[in-house]
């Protein structure tokens, strides 16, 4: 189904070219208006408490999508018709390429358990949740004609969270370790969720054994680790080309631009293979800006750093919009035959869902990491705690795309009443939790932040584990047994009490010996004949 198709009266004309349809043109031109008007208005919103650039795009999209209503008294325009292909193909890869292209790596991966706890175990459990209320709840509120596979589908559809706006709000540097953990955790959360309902579009409902759940597993396993390291691999292929053809010296534009088409290369080849794009994406920015970023020219790091920020900032304003103006096509309310009463019990109740089910894993598995934690400095406070059951709470596109992919083509008679109760449960949590979020982060959260003292705890401990594991080799050469065997032990516990400082300790060995001498990274600079930057340099 196309994405933007032609209107039908009153715009019916074709344009002089004779090729180019005037509806077409017409939805174009008012889409790239709203895109400015949301770039000025989110400028101008800046500093209001209650409003951020998601809201002001969601917004816009319903004010456009209800003035297209009134201008067709009351028909469906046409003018938008939500496409999965739109939004999974060419919205969503450059929003997670840069996410990981502009990740801070260091609390990425220092809080990586965390991160893949609440982002696998705790969408699987949300899941399995979700869909078991449902399949108990719904045939009681008169939702009776939906199958197993379906409810299934809907507790992997609500697992997809949309944490957008509480990162608009949230700072790197004032809040490292929640920023890393919600924003990880949104994005393994994103391919969790599509991961599942992929599984459940391949169960066979007539043939369900005991092994069912193994066999999910093992799928999700395999689509985890070889989406990651084809990612991985298509990050170090593009800085191994980049680093030994030296494309600066004769134009920045093409070492720009294998970046960006070998990005995404590597989702559509996770796509053809039937892996998570998500994943591959993600790793491949990730990997890009350790390797590849580092080995183009001056000029480029400034070009790509924006470029993709930009990139990911109008498609993510687009997709709010997009959504906003497609709430508002009258024909899939039209489509369903349920009462007011059933759309406020159905959309209750997935809300509520959605509520209990984000609670299930978030205070079960953060009480839990405090119970292992060996520090209390690095404990989850309950008032992080909640800011993270928060951000999990609003839902976004990925939601309606994977709601529109099961329910749109189904002959169920409530099926349409799933579409727009899905619709509706992801407007409300938007703009209604998404303008809450800033002051309910000031209240809670930013008012009473104390000092970030892991990292400084941590730092020195990171030099004690060089010392421990580097220089206890000059006491044993002068005879000195003893002390090194005590060095020896205390770096074992070293090992044991801060794993994660250690595997970063032996990483960067590992990757100044063996990865930067042939895939580039820090400290690598490309000669470039006749540039500013080697003319500087021979100076």
């Amino acid at each position: 189904m196309s994405t933007i198709e032609t209107m039908s009266h009153p715009w019916t004309l074709q344009s002089s070219s004779g090729f180019l349809s005037t509806g077409t043109i017409i939805a174009l031109t008012v889409f790239f208006s709203l895109l400015c008007a949301c770039i000025v208005v989110g400028h101008l919103l800046e500093t209001n408490r209650w409003a951020n650039e998601s809201i002001t795009a969601l917004l816009l999209g319903l004010g456009a999508g209800a003035v297209v209503l009134l201008v067709y008294k009351g028909n469906s325009s046409k003018i938008l018709v939500f496409d999965e292909d739109l939004f999974f193909l060419y919205l969503l890869p450059p929003i997670i390429f840069n996410a990981g292209f502009q990740v801070k790596k260091k609390q990425f991966f220092k809080n990586f358990t965390i991160i893949l706890m609440f982002g696998i175990l705790g969408t699987v459990i949300s899941f399995c949740l979700i869909s078991l209320c449902a399949f108990l709840l719904f045939k009681k509120i008169g939702v009776t004609s939906l199958s197993t596979q379906d409810f299934l589908a809907v507790g992997a559809i609500l697992s997809a969270t949309d944490s957008v706006c509480t990162l608009q709000v949230l700072n790197q540097d004032e809040t490292p370790f929640l920023y890393s953990v919600i924003f990880g955790e949104g994005v393994v959360n994103d391919a969790t969720s599509i991961v599942l309902y992929n599984a459940v579009q391949t169960i066979d409902m007539d043939n369900i054994d005991a092994l069912i759940s193994l066999k999910l597993l093992g799928t999700f396993l395999y689509l985890f680790f070889s989406s990651t390291l084809l990612g991985i691999a298509a990050g170090l292929l593009s800085a191994f080309i980049i680093k030994t053809l030296y494309f600066g010296r004769h134009s920045t534009d093409r070492e720009v631009a294998l970046m960006i088409i070998m990005a995404y290369l590597s989702y559509m080849l996770a796509e053809l293979l039937n892996l998570s794009g998500i994943l591959t994406i993600f790793f491949c920015g990730i990997v890009m800006s350790h390797y590849t970023w580092h080995n183009v020219t001056e000029s480029s790091r400034t070009t790509t750093k924006h470029a993709f920020a930009t990139m990911s900032f109008i498609a993510e304003t687009f997709i709010f919009l997009y959504v906003g103006m497609d709430a508002l096509d009258i024909d899939k309310w039209k489509a369903s035959s349920a009462s007011a009463g059933t759309f406020v019990a159905v959309s209750s109740t997935l809300f509520a869902l959605v509520l209990v089910g984000r609670a299930a894993f978030v205070y079960p598995l953060a009480n839990f990491i405090n119970c292992i934690q060996r520090q209390d400095s690095s404990n989850i406070e309950f008032r992080q705690q909640f800011i993270m059951w928060w951000a999990g709470l609003m839902r976004g596109a990925v939601t309606i795309a994977l709601s529109y992919n099961q329910f749109s083509n189904s002959e169920n008679k409530d099926s349409a009443l799933m579409i727009t109760c899905t619709i509706i449960v992801v407007l409300f949590s938007t703009v209604v939790f998404g303008s809450m979020t800033k002051p309910l982060i000031e209240a809670v959260l930013l008012r009473h932040a104390k000092p970030n003292v892991s990292d400084a705890v941590d730092s020195p401990r990171l030099e004690d584990l060089r010392i421990l594991l580097i220089d206890n080799g000059g006491a044993s050469d002068t005879g000195e047994n003893q002390p090194a065997a005590a060095a020896q032990r205390s770096s074992l516990s070293l090992l044991l009490t801060h794993p994660t400082w250690t595997v970063h300790y032996f990483w960067r060995k590992f990757d100044d010996r063996f990865m930067r001498p042939v895939f580039g990274g820090r400290g690598f600079v490309p000669f470039v004949p006749a540039s500013p930057t080697g003319a500087a340099d021979e100076a």
